[in-house]
C-alpha cells in the first residue's frame, strides 16, 4: 500500500501505491489506518489524493503540526508537482488551464469558462514516444479532481483514467497521475521532496526516463506568473 520516504517528529512522508483509497471503504481498510495499525499512533490528514493517484501524501503526526499543515495547504504555501501521461495530442503543450468546475450529469465534475472560484492547474508537457505524452502539473489550487479535470479539458485524458478517460476501464494496469513533488516550510525549516513513480509499466520505460530528465528540477523551471496570485512561498512570481 505504501512506502515510507521520511520520518519527522511533526509529520509522515508516505508514498502511496496506486489503487490504495485513503479513507476505508467498503472493501477494505484504507491507507491512514494501515498506517496507524502500523506506526502505532493516532494520525491526522492535511491533504488527500484519489484512489488511483500514487505520490507523495503527508500525515501528521499531532494535531499542532496537523493544524500547521492543514494551514500551509489552504493557504498556498505547499508547492506540488504531478506527472500524467496521456494517450492523446493537447489542444496546448503548456500554459495555465483554469475555469470553475461544477458537478457533470454522470457524477463527474467538468471544467467552465467562468472564473468565480477557478481550479488554476500551470501545465508543461513533452512527447514520450508515439501516442503517449508526458504532462508536468503544478495545481495552484486544491479542487477534487482538478488535475483529471485539467487535462481532460485539454482534450488529453489521463492514462488510465476510469472517470474521465472513454476507454473501458482494465485495459491499462493502473491510472497513470502520481504526485510527484512537494516543497514547503515548517517550524523554520525548509522540506523540498521528489519521488518518482515506481510503478505502473509506461512509468517504467526508458523514453519515459528520458523525458523526465528535462524536468529534474521542476523549481527551476521558468514559470509565468498568474496575475493576482502569489506563489506557494507567499511572494508573487
Amino acid at each position: 500500500m505504501y512506502r515510507v520516504i521520511d520520518q519527522q517528529p511533526d509529520f509522515l512522508l508516505i508514498d502511496k501505491s496506486p489503487g490504495v483509497s485513503v479513507h476505508k471503504d467498503q472493501a477494505e481498510g484504507g491507507l491512514a489506518m494501515a498506517l496507524e495499525a502500523d506506526f502505532g499512533e493516532s494520525l491526522h490528514m492535511v491533504h488527500r489524493l484519489d484512489r488511483m493517484t500514487s505520490g507523495l501524501i503527508l500525515f501528521a503526526r499531532h494535531p499542532r503540526a496537523a493544524a500547521q499543515l492543514a494551514a500551509l495547504f489552504r493557504e498556498r504555501q505547499v508547492d506540488k508537482f504531478y506527472l500524467a501521461l496521456s494517450d492523446r495530442k493537447p489542444n496546448r503543450k503548456q500554459g495555465l488551464v483554469r475555469g470553475d468546475m461544477v458537478r457533470s450529469r454522470r457524477g463527474g465534475w467538468r471544467l467552465t469558462k467562468t472564473l468565480v472560484n477557478p481550479a488554476l492547474t500551470q501545465f508543461s508537457s513533452v512527447s514520450v514516444r508515439a501516442n503517449e505524452r508526458l504532462f508536468l502539473l503544478r495545481p495552484l489550487t486544491g479542487r477534487t479532481h482538478q488535475l483529471r479535470v485539467a487535462l481532460k479539458s485539454l482534450g488529453a485524458p489521463i492514462i488510465g483514467d476510469p472517470a474521465y478517460h472513454e476507454r473501458l476501464e482494465g485495459i491499462e494496469d493502473r491510472g497513470y497521475l502520481h504526485a510527484w513533488a512537494l516543497d514547503f516550510e515548517l517550524n523554520g525549516r525548509r522540506y523540498r521532496y521528489r519521488c518518482d513513480p515506481a510503478i505502473g509499466e509506461r512509468f517504467r520505460t526508458e523514453a519515459f526516463a528520458a523525458a523526465l530528465g528535462l524536468w529534474r528540477d521542476p523549481w527551476a523551471l521558468d514559470w509565468p506568473a498568474v496575475p493576482g496570485l502569489h506563489s506557494p512561498q507567499g511572494q508573487s512570481r
